[in-house]
């Protein structure tokens, strides 16, 4: 049986106990140690890392009464010295602290339950049984919550009897009958947990909720606590320096300031597609005059292949000619006729690309294909030409 040191004390970040036994698995090494402060992970909260006589714990389990600690390699000694990852404990002691006020809130501002509890690397999520979340009260819920911390509540854990959990107005029963822990806010709430906690409200620093989107029938609440809260902030900070240097505004106009230049985009965007289209029209009528036989072929140098698709359409709507059209901008080339000859674009596409290192198909009118070089595109395209190519 493995002594739990993270019960008595989250804020243990050093140190020395023996190794009880070791354990090879196919996954790798794991070593059991008579006293531990490794948190193994569960109730939403992932597991601590740090290093055990040097070397790294990559992971953390809990199998029954023991915890199982599984290293890059094995130590040679059979006392080791054992140092704890703070900062990701403390993030995590921070985000836990931080689920538990919020869940606390939500129960009592919107009548919400938590259903589930997520800690990630990026961001941390609650489920709450609400369909909706309206933004009033998503902005009620993250004033509420950042007023309890500021009040600085004490946080204490502490081990009871069925009897003794019987007296207390828990959030929810738990699932285990004896060695119930017991995570108190207090003035706040009761609640079975065996996660780490920091020891008052005030170290959760501050809560930021990010969204609120629906999720099942429920609300999923996307928040960050502490120092991912801290960091969130100076993130946003930076993107708003940045905006208001590239707009040349203070970052009170900042969004009046996008509104306008999405409009002028908008302008430009309709205007660029007029003279694109006038422009495509010229490009038309100067390769229908200019046919190869029955191919008219040509090579561009800066068209995307949708531009290639939508002149080759242009183009055998007007005639019976093949459409042979590369671009050396991609490395593209398209194929197409309107129905009046015999062959399949896509199946001699299919017949010939892999010879010149291509990619592509289509149906029988019309293919695309796409090349890594400029070399194999051209020599593709010649090659379909001679092919096609009659008098």
């Amino acid at each position: 049986m493995t002594n739990k040191l993270y019960y008595n004390s989250a804020y243990l970040r050093e140190w020395q106990t023996d190794i009880s036994r070791t354990i090879e698995r196919e996954d790798g090494v794991y070593v059991i140690l008579k006293d531990t402060a490794f948190y193994p992970g569960g109730g939403g909260q992932p597991c601590d890392t740090g290093y055990i006589q040097g070397n790294q714990v990559l992971d953390v389990i809990s199998e029954g009464d023991e915890v199982l600690h599984k290293l890059a390699r094995l130590p040679e000694e059979t006392t080791v010295d054992c140092q704890l990852d703070w900062n990701r404990r403390f993030d995590h002691m921070q985000q836990h602290s931080g689920q538990h006020l919020l869940s606390a809130v939500c129960r009592n501002l919107v009548q919400a339950m938590t259903v589930s509890f997520h800690l990630g690397n990026d961001y941390c999520t609650i489920d709450i049984e609400l369909p909706e979340l309206a933004p009033e009260q998503q902005s009620a819920i993250e004033n509420e919550v950042n007023r309890q911390i500021y009040r600085n509540h004490s946080i204490v854990s502490y081990l009871v009897t069925s009897e003794e959990m019987a007296s207390l107005q828990l959030v929810k029963q738990p699932k285990v009958t004896e060695n119930i822990r017991i995570v108190e806010i207090k003035e706040v709430e009761y609640n079975a947990c065996g996660g780490t906690h920091v020891s008052s409200t005030g170290e959760i620093g501050i809560i930021k909720l990010l969204k609120a989107e629906k999720q099942k029938g429920n609300t999923r609440i996307y928040f960050k606590c502490g120092t991912r809260a801290l960091e969130e902030f100076n993130e946003s900070l930076r993107i708003l320096s940045v905006l208001s240097t590239k707009f040349n505004t203070g970052k009170d106009e900042i969004i009046d300031r996008i509104e306008k230049w999405v409009n002028e985009q908008k302008l430009l965007q309709i205007e660029m597609a007029s003279l694109k289209e006038k422009n495509e029209h010229y490009i038309a009528q100067e390769l229908l005059a200019n046919p190869e036989g029955n191919i008219i072929a040509h090579v561009f140098e800066d068209k995307s292949l949708k531009d290639l698709q939508s002149l080759a359409t242009t183009l055998v709507a007007a005639s019976d000619f093949l459409i042979l059209l590369a671009t050396a901008a991609e490395n593209k080339l398209v194929l197409a006729h309107n129905g009046s000859t015999e062959f399949s674009c896509g199946a001699l596409f299919k017949t010939h690309l892999s010879a010149f290192n291509g990619k592509g198909g289509g149906s029988d009118k019309i293919a695309q294909a796409a090349f890594p070089t400029w070399e194999d595109t051209l020599a593709f395209y010649e090659h379909i030409k001679t092919l096609c190519f009659t008098t």
